[in-house]
């Protein structure tokens, strides 16, 4: 039983876990005094952050429906959502802590056990190896005050220097160019926006799939707004758009670029708002004079006319809004290619009013919360860890040496893996994430993690890919069994409720971080962060003077009263609007206040097709009910019945008819790292010597390529060059 617990505290062992909950960080259930009633918590799928209203009976959830005054999704949810707490229920979930027996399997072992035993293990790594030999991966489905605690425990109290989150897998490109453009990473846009533009411009982005509930947003627009999806597969949203431009993949931006350069010729750009508001436009505007309408013909595949007339929809429109999601963040030159869209916005004068700006939609649930919180790519809030001046910020508010923070940036997620290659890292802990499933060729990553020495995997389940591989497993809560805040695309901060109980021993990822603080020897240092709305408060102190700060929040229940509240929100800020948007005075957040152009010359992705291997693989999202590694989704009934049950490999009639393939056959598809068995789908959806597969299967990421952006780090899972095979041919 839970209640049996051992943990320790202040150096007693104490079974108080159940008697004095709130001591370690269980949380309250935030509902009417009635135990029959219902409560509003954000959903922890996707980063599109809805409401749901959770039916209690007797004091635990029974049931759920869309919250009809959530701001975000106005009464609606998508499968997942609806599917959010049955998922919960699974038999998979991990219970009880696992250690690695003898005989080489994972057993049962005690809380005590387990976290004296990560502790022996991690501490004996770093005593062989250095402080540096042990790093953590987290991940973007945790609240942000774990993703905190976990952060500032690994880094201040256990002496980590690399830890890095899977939204290096999603986020990194567009955190990345924000950052440079803007001067912080601040995605500028409100939902609103959806309803409010004119001209709505999505590269390479398959909102309808991944993101339901905003494309329903996109519907409810009444100014007949043009839609435009650039993408080269006619994805569903491609087929809802006004116009496709069907493009070769990863020559976005050569095509973005040719668009700015035909704008600057025709002198269609907002020169009052580039003089008074951006930087190093003339040196933008001789760059992109190379990119003629010829070369991006010959590189995109489109028609001239197709060119042109992307530039005059763009001329034309009086609120003209960009959208992109992973077809441009998962690229070997994804950060300018988004900086192409930010400059396109700028020069046109499309930021900062309603309808307008360049938007990058997050991916999972709190991934932005991640990116200001996590004490991975950045300091806590937002701030620099090279920075003496932010180091004893932080240091102050959290009562701590600032030598005890890292005066240099962790390794990306890329490099934390090299570094267990070449055996520099030695122990790694694992958290909400399931990279022996999800990372860049698989193959490669799962012949590594056999060179370390401990691994600890943290996770609501206990037969991910990666928890089996583990010599720990820590059985985690999951969302609607615990208590904090996510951030979602349009930095809007809502609260998520416990409104069950976690299954069997497992506990939320707050108490593991408080248990593991305790057990390594360093639990005073985080003595005031008792539950998650403690840390919420230091959260708070931290943003303060940040372009993210929250100070003027008044706690969890003002999130709970206004439905979320969007960042930027600092003390005595009087505008309390639902949706708001940034840079409505055109100040942005470098030191002068402008806007920066930044461009690059477009180069060729690291491999392409050949004759040996002469198909290009896409790979994305498969459904609406499909949902990352499915290490949740794939537990519903519901769920399993709205895609197809076996993986599939998306490809034209013609090149199906050249190589003999037919629908629905089982055949081998091969890139040079792997092979994997997938049925063949025939469809003009992809384009002749293309390949389509979701990504959601385990087998997927045998064949991608491990290609990463110089700049974030983010790989480039949309491009590899494979080849087909009838089972007979092989």
């Amino acid at each position: 039983m839970v209640g049996d617990i051992i943990l320790a505290r202040d150096g007693h062992l104490t079974r108080q876990l159940l008697l004095e909950p709130a001591k370690f960080g269980l949380g309250k259930t935030r509902q009417s005094e009635s135990p029959d009633a219902t409560t509003t918590s954000v959903c922890g799928f996707c980063s599109t952050g809805c409401g749901l209203e959770i039916h209690l009976k007797e004091g635990r959830s029974v049931n759920l429906t869309p919250s009809t005054d959530w701001p975000v999704n106005l009464g609606m949810a998508c499968p997942k959502g609806w599917e959010a707490l049955n998922v919960l229920q699974s038999s998979d979930r991990a219970t009880r802590p696992l250690r690695r027996g003898a005989s080489g399997e994972l057993e049962p072992t005690s809380w005590d056990e387990a976290l004296h035993y990560f502790c022996q293990q991690m501490k004996g790594v770093q005593s062989r190896h250095g402080n540096d030999a042990v790093a953590f991966l987290s991940t973007g489905q945790i609240a942000t005050e774990e993703m905190a605690f976990l952060g500032s425990l690994a880094k201040f109290g256990m002496g980590m220097q690399h830890g890095d989150g899977n939204t290096r897998q999603c986020m990194a490109t567009a955190a990345t160019a924000y950052k440079e453009s803007f001067g912080f990473d601040a995605p500028p846009f409100s939902y609103a926006d959806f309803e409010e533009s004119d001209t709505l411009i999505f590269v390479g982005s398959n909102i309808c799939i991944a993101h339901p509930i905003l494309w329903e947003r996109v519907l409810r627009n009444r100014h007949q707004p043009e839609i435009i999806a650039i993408d080269p597969r006619l994805t569903e949203t491609a087929q809802a758009a006004t116009s496709h431009l069907k493009i070769q993949p990863k020559s976005d931006l050569t095509l973005l670029y040719a668009v700015a350069n035909y704008l600057i010729q025709k002198d269609w750009i907002d020169r009052e708002f580039i003089a008074a508001h951006t930087n190093d436009f003339e040196p933008f505007a001789q760059h992109v004079q190379s990119y003629t309408i010829e070369r991006a013909m010959e590189l995109t595949g489109l028609s001239e006319q197709a060119i042109v007339e992307l530039a005059e929809k763009i001329h034309r429109g009086q609120r003209v809004s960009f959208w992109w999601t992973m077809g441009v963040n998962q690229s070997h030159e994804g950060v300018r290619t988004a900086q192409a869209i930010i400059n396109l916005a700028l020069m046109t004068g499309n930021i900062g009013r309603p309808g307008t700006g360049a938007n990058s939609i997050t991916g999972q649930c709190n991934a932005m919360g991640s990116r200001l919180f996590s004490n991975t790519t950045n300091l806590l809030g937002g701030h620099s860890f090279t920075n003496e001046a932010d180091r004893q910020k932080v240091a102050g508010i959290l009562e701590i040496p600032i030598e005890r923070i890292p005066t240099e940036n962790s390794w990306a997620y890329d490099q934390i893996i090299e570094g267990i290659r070449q055996e520099k890292i030695k122990g790694l802990w694992v958290i909400a994430t399931n990279p022996a499933h999800s990372w860049i060729h698989q193959n490669d990553l799962q012949e590594i993690f056999q060179k370390l020495d401990f691994l600890v995997v943290q996770d609501m389940y206990s037969n991910t890919e990666t928890a089996q591989l583990a010599d720990l497993v820590l059985p985690a809560a999951a969302w609607g069994e615990k208590e904090g805040t996510f951030i979602n695309s349009e930095r809007r901060y809502g609260l998520h409720k416990k409104v069950s109980p976690a299954p069997g021993e497992a506990l939320a990822d707050f108490q593991i971080f408080r248990a593991v603080a305790d057990y390594w020897g360093c639990g005073e240092m985080f003595s005031k962060w008792t539950e998650p709305e403690r840390v919420f408060e230091t959260m708070q102190q931290l943003s303060e003077g940040q372009p993210c700060d929250i100070s003027g929040i008044a706690g969890y229940a003002e999130l709970d009263d206004r439905r979320g509240v969007q960042w930027p929100c600092a003390t005595g800020e009087t505008d309390r609007s639902v949706e708001r948007r940034l840079f409505e005075t055109g100040r942005f957040y470098h030191a002068d206040e402008k806007a920066k152009f930044i461009f690059e010359d477009s180069r060729r992705p690291g491999e392409t097709a050949d004759d040996e291997f002469p198909f290009v693989l896409l790979t994305g999202r498969g459904a609406a009910a499909q949902w990352h590694t499915q290490t949740r989704t794939a537990k519903s009934s519901v769920l399993r019945k709205l895609y197809p049950n076996v993986l599939q490999v998306d490809l034209h009639p013609a090149d199906a008819k050249a190589l003999g393939i037919a629908p629905h056959e089982l055949i081998h598809v091969e890139s040079r790292r792997g092979i994997v068995q997938a049925h063949a789908n025939l469809t003009a959806a992809v384009g002749r010597g293309q390949v389509f597969m979701p990504m959601h299967w385990d087998t997927v990421n045998q064949l991608t390529f491990a290609e990463f952006d110089p700049y974030s780090r983010q790989p480039s899972y949309k491009n590899a060059a494979v080849r087909l095979r009838r089972r007979q041919d092989v």
